[in-house]
């Protein structure tokens, strides 16, 4: 398993924003849904390495990112888009993606061609030399997913990572998920159950800090039988009796 998470919590303050989740997750895409302050954003932030967890056990790629050592080797191997990605306006779309190549150390003779690939997978090739204060919302977020993607990663979190995108990037952003998926463990965090039926294989929904749902699409669609769930989708009311059953 790449994630392992046991009893993982993480308080802010008085805050609890994780309470005592536990998770497996293997190669293939992950969908991790929930309301708004669900905590899907500080499990990521965790598993991202970004901040450590107040209690319980974290484990990823076989590694503990609690020790400094290993730590740097996770990151290597990592690839994170968090919700808002900062940037600086005059680096071009290859000159942003480049410099996540070198924070990762990926070996330099290797950073071009990687660089290139990256940002044709998602569909900016043709704007490769474009400073990023020109780019619209949505082609910022597509250079946000190149720079998580540069290393190849072994581990990939996408904190929504298809706000801002058309549909039909939305659709091509599905099929390199899926694609990514079939060699990476690719967990996804978002509020548009949509992209999870299109792109998951397994699901685990958040509410109030804690896990209340983990199985597959088709498993989380099948909760909404026999129930008025709200939602325009099968898979959108099997989501809201699950979060009915769990606030009741």
């Amino acid at each position: 398993m790449n994630v392992e998470i046991t009893d993982l919590t993480r308080r802010f303050g008085r805050n609890q924003a994780v309470a005592g989740v536990s998770l497996r997750a293997g190669p293939g895409v992950f969908g991790l849904l929930g309301p708004n302050g669900a905590g899907k954003t500080s499990l990521l932030r965790m598993m991202a390495t970004v901040i450590q967890p107040s209690s319980g056990e974290l484990r990823l790629l076989g590694r503990d990112p609690g020790a400094y050592g290993q730590r740097k080797q996770i990151r290597r191997r990592l690839g994170y888009l968090p919700q808002n990605l900062g940037y600086y306006p005059a680096f071009t779309v290859v000159e942003f993606v480049e410099y996540f190549a070198l924070l990762k150390e990926m070996p330099p003779a290797q950073v071009p061609g990687a660089v290139a690939a990256a940002v044709e997978k998602v569909g900016l090739g043709d704007r490769a030399r474009a400073k990023l204060r020109t780019l619209s919302g949505g082609m910022l977020r597509r250079v946000g997913i190149a720079q998580a993607i540069v290393n190849e990663p072994e581990l990939l979190l996408l904190d929504e990572p298809t706000a801002g995108l058309d549909p039909e990037q939305r659709v091509a952003f599905r099929s390199l998920m899926r694609d990514l998926g079939q060699r990476a463990t690719v967990v996804v965090s978002t509020h548009l159950v949509e992209d999870v039926g299109a792109a998951c294989a397994q699901v685990a929904l958040m509410n109030q800090g804690k896990i209340v749902f983990h199985g597959t699409p088709q498993e989380l669609t099948a909760r909404a039988d026999g129930t008025a769930a709200a939602g325009d989708a099968p898979l959108e009311r099997g989501y809201s009796a699950v979060l009915a059953q769990a606030r009741s």
